[in-house]
């Protein structure tokens, strides 16, 4: 929730509460309603099984090895060895062209992925074809789904413009998440993980089995505790899953429920360089200091968030040729965050001045209470030489943001539940698309995608003005495959995409619409024993929203338009099996990131590098299995120095850093009472690289996030 509450306070609340929670009952009912109508047919259907959850649920979105598009594959099992707690970003860490980051330093909490150079705010993500990014900032806070890699059966990160995909436009990459499958058997299983700064692991979860062949529930219930690494670094999490699945002869029918509440205490604010050399785990939220002049901090300096989320998914095959997917979700969110504010101008909060005095020491919170929801739908035609895919989406974000003053050393006229600011923002997002495979010839294809996107916003607010903006684009894709052999194949493709800004890009007044061509030639290589990837990308963007390396008053990233930018790159990934016992997972992207004839504030400056994009990203995996039940691996990943502005100001240069993690599991499958038993540790930096990860500029100086030394998890995991 940072992003969208630090500095957005969009607007007033649009009609009562009674009206909200008659609308939000509405919505629940409706969804009631059609799952029931469903459930009902379903009966009717014959018990063989139907397709995959991944073919069903989210081949709309994703890619496979004829499409020509660069992507990485993450399956349950190779998430699993390193599923201790932290997040998904730091996860997907070794993944080719990825950089995460940690707020709190250890993995926990808040933390932001990179993907050739572009945050989180460019990366498409959906969960089952849902969209997940919040629909004004953009972003994805995985801190409010805290352990949800339990429940993930695989993922994907398509990089660059991808393919077509429900929600906000790809910018740097898609991510598309399948949650777990079926079981056809009852299963259970406790994990359990500890390790340094006090972070604690525990997970619950169940699978009934397919009864009587038809229907399953399964679920997952979560809590992560952590002290952080950096000074009150704190996170309270808790989570839980929970699915309903009907299988048919030609139907599946799945709903999910899933959440979770978050309270994690501000490690936003970063340290100047002396503080880096001197004191790396201060912290200085909540900071204050009392009539005496003694320093103290307020010990409640939180974030504090709740999101649920509803899906609803009916899947039919109506023939060998046509199957249909359709989508309801709905996501409800409401929190806040929380600030000691020393001194603070009593205007500022509608307080009226106490005689003479007009600052005041207070606590305030600023409150967000959403609701998004929508539809998304698509239908597949299969024959031996033609893939078509027609889908698209409907969606629609309600927020109300306000301000409440919880306590004053000067109250003024205030009275307890005023609220200082009400503000009221809505966004309506709706896309159709056409996508299509076509076997020319036995070794040449065609990949055509043609998408149409309307959204229209809406804000009133201090910081935005009065918004009332509707854009429409088009954005087509296409490609083509040739196979040289059945081991080796080339590709090349064209993608045009259109993004809206986001609303704190609307604070700075006159912002624009971004449009980016991006072209990718790569080359596949697999056998057996030896896979290859490989891929040049060029990205040329009019108006990219770029980075400026400035946070507004409130720690929100400022972005402004380039007129002209572009990414060039070359992206390598393999799979080496050396023997059966040794692998080796080599990876690396060398780019190029440039400003064109850059002015920044009526200033000539050239064509300069691209905040936060480093020209090397590297990572490698080795991978030793010794014995049956027993994983080695040694994570490196390396990352070349960045600027974390655009005009080079070397102040604002983050050194480049090498980290080493290592990583042991063991399985053990008794005779009696359970069906595994797994041991896994990870030491993550064993070299205990003092490094930076991420940071910011304030006017000319620069402010870092620190990461921690060397630090574990140990972890078990019961099955049965």
């Amino acid at each position: 929730m940072k992003t969208i509450f630090k500095g957005t306070e969009v607007l007033s609340c649009k009609g009562s509460k009674i009206q909200k929670m008659s609308r939000t009952k509405s919505i629940l009912f409706l969804l009631f309603s059609f799952f029931y109508s469903l459930f009902s047919f379903a009966q009717q259907q014959d018990s063989t099984k139907v397709n995959q959850l991944d073919d069903v649920l989210v081949s709309a979105v994703r890619v496979t090895s004829k499409t020509p598009v660069s992507f990485s594959n993450m399956d349950k099992k190779e998430i699993k060895y390193r599923n201790l707690g932290q997040d998904i970003p730091v996860l997907m860490n070794y993944l080719p062209s990825v950089v995460t980051t940690s707020d709190a330093g250890n993995g926990v909490g808040y933390t932001g992925i990179r993907v050739r150079g572009s945050d989180a705010t460019r990366v498409n993500v959906t969960i089952n074809g849902i969209p997940y990014n919040d629909a004004e900032s953009q972003g994805t806070f995985w801190v409010n789904m805290p352990d949800f890699a339990s429940s993930v059966e695989s993922l994907q990160l398509q990089r660059g413009v991808g393919t077509s995909t429900n929600g906000a436009g790809a910018f740097g990459a898609s991510l598309n998440l399948l949650t777990d499958n079926y079981a056809n058997k009852a299963t259970g299983e406790i994990s359990s993980s500890a390790g340094s700064f006090n972070t604690f692991k525990n997970t619950v979860k169940f699978s009934t089995g397919l009864m009587n062949d038809h229907f399953e529930i399964a679920g997952r219930l979560s809590t992560i505790k952590t002290d952080g690494y950096i000074d009150r670094g704190s996170a309270d999490l808790k989570s839980y899953f929970l699915q309903g699945t009907y299988v048919g002869k030609t139907t599946l029918i799945k709903a999910l429920v899933f959440g979770g509440t978050q309270k994690t205490y501000q490690s936003w604010n970063g340290i100047d360089a002396e503080t880096l050399n001197t004191n790396r785990t201060f912290n200085s939220a909540g900071m204050y200091t009392d009539d005496a002049g003694n320093v103290h901090f307020y010990n409640n300096e939180t974030d504090n968030y709740n999101q649920d989320h509803y899906q609803l998914h009916w899947s039919e095959s109506l023939s060998d040729k046509w199957s249909t997917n359709l989508a309801f979700h709905y996501t409800k969110g409401k929190g806040y965050y929380e600030n000691y504010k020393e001194d603070a101008d009593m205007a500022d909060y509608s307080l009226n001045p106490v005689g003479t005095v007009t600052t005041t020491d207070l606590i305030r919170q600023k409150w967000l209470d959403n609701d998004f929801y929508g539809t998304t739908f698509s239908a597949k035609y299969v024959t031996d030489d033609l893939n078509v895919i027609l889908g698209g989406g409907w969606n629609k974000y309600e927020g109300d943001h306000f301000g409440k003053v919880i306590w004053a050393r000067y109250a003024s006229q205030s009275e307890l539940g005023d609220h200082y600011y009400d503000d009221y923002s809505s966004k309506t997002d709706g896309n159709i698309f056409a996508k299509a495979n076509y076997q020319f010839t036995e070794k040449l294809s065609f990949y055509g995608d043609l998408q149409y996107r309307n959204v229209k916003y809406k804000a009133n607010s201090a910081e935005t003005g009065l918004v009332d903006d509707n854009f429409n684009f088009f954005n087509p894709k296409a490609g083509l495959n040739y196979a040289f052999t059945q081991n080796s194949i080339l590709y090349f493709s064209y993608a045009r995409a259109n993004r809206e800004p986001n609303r704190t890009d609307y604070e700075g007044g006159n912002v624009k619409p971004e449009k980016l061509n991006d072209y990718e030639l790569g080359w596949r290589f697999n056998t057996e024993k030896f896979q290859l990837n490989s891929n040049v990308y060029y990205m040329a963007y009019k108006d990219q929203l770029i980075l400026t390396g400035r946070l507004d008053d409130v720690g929100n990233p400022i972005r402004a338009n380039t007129e002209k930018s572009y990414r060039l790159g070359f992206e390598f990934d393999a799979t080496i099996a050396l023997s059966e016992k040794f692998t080796l997972r080599p990876n690396f992207t060398l780019s190029s990131n440039k400003n064109v004839d850059l002015a920044v504030d009526g200033e000539y400056y050239g064509t300069t590098k691209i905040a936060y994009s480093p020209e090397v990203i590297a990572g490698n995996v080795v991978v030793y299995k010794p014995i049956k039940g027993l994983y080695l691996s040694l994570l490196q990943k390396y990352v070349g120095e960045q600027y974390m502005n655009n005009i080079e100001l070397p102040a604002a240069k983050l050194a480049d850093y090498f980290v080493n993690d290592f990583n042991a599991s063991y399985e053990i499958i008794p005779n009696k009472i359970f069906k595994s038993i797994t041991i896994t540790a990870l030491v993550n930096n064993i070299f205990d690289k003092k490094y930076v990860s991420n940071g910011y500029m304030y006017d000319v100086y620069p402010y870092y996030y620190p990461q921690a030394g060397t630090n574990f998890l140990i972890g078990l995991n019961l099955k049965f």
